[in-house]
């Protein structure tokens, strides 16, 4: 199995320099580009990942819209294999999933002092409350060999410092001997974490690969255990070649009505037969 932390898209207010945690900020046409190159990418490698089968993202709709872009490419290329015996995908949307919360100054300028603002314990608590409700049953499912199919991904799509909390909350619980090593990792795009706090990097869709195994019960261990292994940080490929539309509509707010460069190229989708 492979999980994905994914960075949502391009917003509003990362153009504009503002902070937004739980400032419902949505995506640029730009934003909404990079989502669904994200999307058509988790779809092509589905011969390596496989499927997506489990997709939880924030309920703010930078994020709920970058995820639905993979529900929609998943379930579009289910739909060409005629894959019928495919579980319907379902976006899960969860509170605990929101950014920081930067309270005083939310919408403020990026450099503005927050006193104030939601602690990186706190955050912690709610990476922690997320996993043991949806994706700590999950994993540990694999070990019991409840869900033990290796060529599946599990999705989940949030705001950057909350992804940190999130990857922390999960080496500590998975994969503790990860959190050294991965603090001096550089993320493809050249950049390094820096402080303790933040083990990776996350653009604008940029994800984070991880690989779930499971190690067999031993004489030492009654019990198999999942462990996790961090495969690539900050990964960017999706995005090689996409340009900003020209004008401003690039760094605008999307209109569903305006189409993208992509929209015009893009083949018409297969009519699924019914007899």
């Amino acid at each position: 199995m492979r999980l994905f932390l994914v960075r949502h898209g391009e917003t509003v207010d990362n153009v504009a320099g503002l902070y937004a945690g739980l400032r419902d900020s949505p995506l640029t046409t730009h934003g909404v580009l990079q989502a669904r190159r994200l999307a058509s990418h988790f779809a092509s490698r589905s011969s390596s990942i496989g499927p997506v089968t489990h997709i939880f993202s924030s309920d703010l709709q930078r994020a709920v819209n970058t995820a639905q872009a993979i529900v929609d490419a998943q379930v579009e290329k289910a739909t060409e294999k005629e894959d019928s015996d495919r579980p319907e995908l379902q976006l899960v949307q969860v509170v605990e999933l929101r950014e920081r919360d930067f309270r005083s100054a939310e919408g403020k300028r990026f450099g503005t002092p927050h006193p104030d603002a939601e602690t990186h314990d706190e955050m912690r608590a709610r990476a922690t409350a997320f996993i043991q409700a949806h994706l700590g049953p999950l994993l540990d499912s694999t070990s019991n060999g409840d869900n033990c199919k290796t060529n599946t991904s599990v999705v989940v799509v949030a705001h950057g410092l909350i992804l940190n909390s999130l990857l922390r909350s999960l080496l500590v619980r998975y994969a503790p001997e990860e959190m050294t090593r991965l603090a001096n990792v550089k993320s493809s795009s050249g950049s390094v974490a820096g402080r303790s706090e933040f083990l990776a990097a996350w653009s604008n869709t940029g994800y984070l690969e991880m690989n779930v195994d499971v190690i067999p019960s031993s004489e030492e261990t009654e019990k198999s255990a999942v462990r996790l292994a961090v495969v690539r940080v900050n990964a960017l490929d999706h995005l090689q070649g996409v340009k900003r539309t020209r004008g401003g509509i690039g760094s605008a707010k999307f209109d569903s009505k305006q189409k993208t460069m992509d929209a015009f190229f893009k083949p018409a989708a297969k009519r699924r037969r019914v007899d």
